[in-house]
């Protein structure tokens, strides 16, 4: 039977958590392209922790969906950067570092406040607030996990596109057409799930033990 209760529970914890995930993962990028030099994504609007700068349509409409989702991604014109390889490189990393950092101050507030504290008339609070932390755990690794993941257009693909020759790189930038037809073919086989599903437990458990 349809748990409609639950089902709106659930999204109203997922939804916010993933709107700020994805959108201190775009603010990264634009922020470290703008320290480089480039000035475009702060030019667009796009440097701001505003989430409704990042929205992307189709991306928000899957999070209630699949419970996953994306945002628009942030302009970068690599013709301002003083050494656009390296500096290519860096802006596609801060994405998914700023993931973990984020990850990783959910699991810090997760573990380190005292809940029991508060006394049980603070309930209705307490209990959504830690499902949020706790989600914001885990949908931040993922999105790191799986922007790492280097598959062009992902930001791992970028890095590793920064460290090869160029003549290799340029031969792998071949791929970015067909990048996201790869990636749904690797998920609809199920040959992404023993890839992503033990990094992203893994990660997991590790940022929630470490304090």
């Amino acid at each position: 039977m349809f748990d409609l209760a639950g089902t709106i529970q659930g999204l109203a914890i997922q939804v916010p958590v993933f709107l700020l995930a994805l959108t201190i993962h775009e603010f990264a990028h634009g922020w470290v392209a703008n320290r480089l030099g480039d000035p475009t994504a702060r030019l667009q609007g796009r440097l701001t922790l505003n989430p409704l700068a990042h929205l992307d349509p189709i991306g928000t409409l899957a999070i209630f969906l699949i419970h996953f989702g994306w945002a628009k991604p942030v302009p970068v014109d690599y013709r301002y950067l003083k050494r656009p390889r390296r500096d290519m490189m860096l802006i596609a990393a801060a994405g998914p570092v700023s993931n973990l950092i984020t990850g990783a101050a959910c699991a810090f507030c997760y573990r380190m406040i005292p809940w029991a504290a508060a006394g049980p008339e603070l309930a209705w609070l307490i209990l959504p607030v830690r499902a949020m932390l706790r989600m914001g755990v885990w949908v931040n690794v993922i999105l790191a996990v799986f922007n790492f993941l280097p598959i062009p257009p992902l930001d791992g693909s970028r890095v590793v596109s920064g460290l090869l020759p160029l003549r290799h790189a340029l031969s792998y930038s071949r791929l970015e057409p067909y990048g996201f037809v790869i990636i749904f073919l690797l998920f609809f086989t199920g040959i992404m799930d023993p890839v992503l599903g033990p990094a992203v437990r893994t990660l997991t458990l590790a940022l929630l033990r470490m304090w």
